[in-house]
């Protein structure tokens, strides 16, 4: 057979096609050619037929059938093949295939070979890609290895030893002995293997690292580093005009795992620290690595405080630096230690912020959030007025975060009530769309319980929206609060700022307006048509047009309009009298915050526009004071409340425990047809809900009581155990009627202490019979999880001789059985 081509002629060939698929038919010649010789045993030019597959496969072409090749190349006596071949085991072989097993012997002859170089070879190949089976049978002569006086196959040795603790730890003790000397040696390429096998064995053992601890091996590096510091130009080891900075980064990571959580070695390392970090050159980026490596030690051993600030200004230079991996190292580097060195962080706040203006999105983002965690009460002014500027110019993608982290900062470190409504106002005007769904909620609480704000805040939003509904969370608030306060609003009470001049006219104009836009989302015109519905109690001279535009809306495609609309043509028509009690304003909210299943939160969300606001109860029964403390939830036509509560720390005895439900509630039909809504229901309340709960045997002895009797109504409590759950109590209400006209639209709607939970199911009808002819049966389930004693307010509404009757009551003689 003729001579194969050599490699060079091959490479020189491959480069010269033009096309994917003549490089390709290049390549299947030749893999062809080398096949044939391969079959002949061709021990001539096996090196060379192994050198161009090597070749083949580096661009991409398989190669695999060259393994065994490899191997009878490493088992040649020739230097020349021995080198292929180990360079060919390295890339073509690993540990997931048997044939590597078979060079095992062929590695152990080399590593005791009389040449260096032979040795070097086989110490790169266990290295590389040597398994488990391959590290235990040859543990033994790459320890030798490690203690010869010969400074090339130390450094080998070292670094195959780091592999073979990779893969097999129990072996580390075996080198424990070598490492004594390592870090004598002078040779840089040796004591940089030596690093990097002590920082192995520090990293995968805590006994080892404790051993090294005790050794005193951070004074060697010490020293070592120091050398690297003080001395002289060495051209063979210089970079930049800094002596050796790989080594210097190995020895400062060594001394960062053996300073963390320890005072002796953090103390012992503190001078070099400081010492590399004050005479490290930082105009080039070999300089920045060891500084970079430097500040991380620092922030990371036990170091005194001066050291940590001037670790804390070298990151401050780096925000100066015009390197943008660098700037971005920076910050991500000051994100992590502002928590523990805050004030230190502070003091390149304006370095910082600059780096909001970078057009790097990488260097923006960390810049964001640095910024949001370096604000305090002391800076939140200036910061807000950035991060606020920030906002108003960043790519889309930062709007959402950054909103949200104005929205926090604003509600931890607000100066005034003011400022945070102005602040959140701002957000909204500038990234509406981009606000976590809480936003509107928040908002909404926040101005409710501002009350000395309320004119101002109305004049803003109004002013806010004017021609523009392109932002939703806005046009939300706003319609909001022109519902609430739209008194204020017309009648100019601003004092904060000048205030406008605005009809009744104009302000429905606007709600009308937000009602018909295609920019309007649907729980956006829910808000709008529920402030319209309630400026009717706070207009005098635009009833009309309201009624009007309710009516239109009573036959809306959008299904939750159109009910919201029906309701409130419902309450102009049949319950118009009851009218300005339930669309009053809203009390002060407190935000109930707990982590349970019945959690509530009182916020203003998208039900709120449909909420119809209770008249306080007559002030012999309830003090006016209790107000605020009071839930109102929503009633529809046919709802009966279900009100699950939360534990709270409150005295047993509050009065303001008792949550008071829907006061002159609107309701029509027959409460039976509908089922009882599930806001929020805990599992128990779902227990024997099919026809008939089960109830256990021995609840059959619980006397009953009567719970009311007054004015020819009498109401009776039974009680029963539930069977599912021993904590729930099931008690059955019987409401009788003994004067000679029936009761119409009757209600029962009771409340219990936020340490009990309640359930009311739907009751058997709404009208009771005169002369005691026939009963209205209705369940309620209460879950006594502290065993405590019962007590309960409830409320009654009904009509009788043609009027609208109501009457509040408390019950605290329940039985000990009840809820024991």
């Amino acid at each position: 057979m003729p001579a194969p081509i050599r490699l060079r002629e091959l490479i020189r060939t491959i480069r010269t096609a033009r096309t994917q698929a003549e490089e390709r038919e290049m390549i299947q010649k030749e893999c062809a050619a080398i096949r044939s010789s391969f079959r002949e045993e061709d021990n001539t030019y096996r090196c060379r037929n192994v050198a161009k597959l090597l070749y083949m496969h580096m661009l991409g072409y398989p190669a695999h059938f060259g393994q065994l090749e490899c191997l009878k190349l490493i088992a040649s006596q020739k230097f020349t093949d021995k080198r292929i071949g180990y360079l060919g085991a390295m890339l073509l072989l690993d540990e997931r295939q048997d044939v590597h097993l078979l060079m095992t012997n062929c590695i152990k002859n080399d590593l005791n070979h009389s040449t260096q170089y032979v040795q070097g070879l086989a110490l790169c190949t266990l290295g590389c890609m040597g398994s488990s089976e391959m590290c235990r049978d040859l543990a033994g002569e790459v320890e030798k290895l490690l203690k010869t006086s010969n400074s090339y196959l130390r450094k080998k040795a070292a670094l195959c030893a780091v592999h073979v603790i990779r893969k097999v730890p129990e072996l580390m003790e075996m080198f424990l002995p070598a490492t004594k000397n390592l870090l004598n040696e002078k040779n840089h390429g040796v004591l940089h293997t030596s690093v990097v096998l002590l920082t192995e064995m520090c990293e995968r053992s805590p006994d080892m690292l404790a051993h090294f601890r005790k050794v005193s091996l951070v004074p060697q590096l010490v020293r070592i580093l120091k050398n690297l510091i003080m001395s002289g130009y060495s051209p063979e080891h210089d970079v930049s005009g800094i002596s050796d900075p790989f080594l210097q980064v190995r020895i400062l990571r060594l001394l960062r795992i053996l300073g963390r959580n320890d005072d002796d070695s953090s103390e012992a390392m503190n001078d070099i620290l400081a010492q590399v970090a004050t005479n490290t050159e930082t105009s080039k980026n070999v300089g920045n690595a060891i500084l970079y490596e430097t500040v991380l030690t620092i922030m990371d051993i036990k170091s005194e405080s001066g050291l940590r600030v001037l670790a804390i200004n070298i990151l401050g230079r780096f925000l100066l630096n015009n390197d943008k991996n660098i700037r971005y190292v920076a910050l991500t580097s000051l994100l992590k230690t502002v928590q523990t060195d805050h004030n230190a962080v502070q003091r390149h706040r304006s370095t910082i912020v600059d780096c909001l203006k970078d057009l790097d999105v990488s260097i923006k983002r960390r810049a964001m959030e640095l910024s949001f965690a370096l604000v305090n009460g002391n800076n939140v002014r200036g910061m807000m007025k950035e991060l606020l500027y920030f906002l108003d110019s960043c790519e889309p993608e930062f709007k959402a975060d950054c909103a949200s982290g104005i929205f926090l900062a604003a509600e931890k470190y607000a100066p005034s009530k003011r400022w945070h409504i102005d602040t959140i106002m701002r957000v909204l005007t500038t990234a509406g769309s981009y606000v976590r769904d809480d936003a509107v909620p928040n908002l909404i609480q926040l101005i409710t319980n501002s009350v000395e704000m309320h004119a101002y805040t109305v004049q803003r939003l109004y002013k806010a929206i004017l021609g523009d509904y392109s932002q939703q969370p806005l046009v939300q608030v706003a319609s909001w609060c022109i519902g609430e306060y739209g008194d204020l609003l017309v009648s100019g009470q601003c004092e904060e700022e000048e205030p406008i001049q605005v009809t009744e006219d104009e302000v429905l104009d606007i709600l009308e307006s937000v009602l018909i836009s295609n920019m309007s989302a649907s729980v956006t015109r829910g808000y709008a048509l529920t402030a319209i519905m309630k400026l009717s109690t706070r207009f005098t001279c635009t009833v009309n047009r309201i009624k009007k535009v309710v009516s239109i809306y009573g036959s809306s495609i959008d299904v939750e309009l159109q009910q919201r609309a029906v309701e409130y043509n419902a309450l102009f028509k049949k319950y118009d009298h009851m009218r300005p009690a339930l669309l009053e304003r809203m009390p002060v909210m407190e935000k109930v915050t707990t982590n349970g299943p019945t959690e509530i939160v009182q916020t203003n969300g998208e039900t709120e526009p449909a909420v119809l606001e209770t008249k306080p109860p007559p002030s012999g029964l309830q003090p006016a004071s209790q107000a605020n403390d009071l839930l109102d939830l929503l009633g529809g036509s046919d709802i009966t409340p279900v009100i699950p509560t939360a534990p709270t720390s409150k005295p047993a005895s509050a009065g303001g425990e008792l949550l008071d439900l829907l006061g002159d509630l609107n309701l029509t039909g027959s409460p039976v047809s509908a089922p009882a809504p599930q806001i929020a229901q805990p599992s128990f309340l779902l227990d024997g809900l099919s026809s008939q709960p089960l109830f256990n045997d021995i609840a059959a002895g619980i006397p009953s009581i009567t719970a009311y009797n007054k004015n020819g109504l009498k109401i009776d409590f039974t009680f029963e155990r539930s069977n599912t759950n021993p904590s729930v109590t099931v008690i059955t209400i019987q409401a009788s009627n003994s004067t000679e006209l029936d009761m119409t639209d009757f209600v029962f709607q009771a409340a219990v202490p936020k340490t009990f939970q309640l359930q009311l199911l739907s009751p058997s009808s709404s009208v009771i019979p005169a002369f005691n002819s026939g009963t209205i049966t209705q369940v309620i389930k209460v879950l006594n999880p502290q065993k405590q004693q019962l007590r309960m307010r409830i409320k009654l509404t009904y009509n009788h001789k043609g009027s609208a009757m109501q009457d509040l009551a408390e019950v605290n003689n329940f039985p000990p059985q009840s809820w024991q």
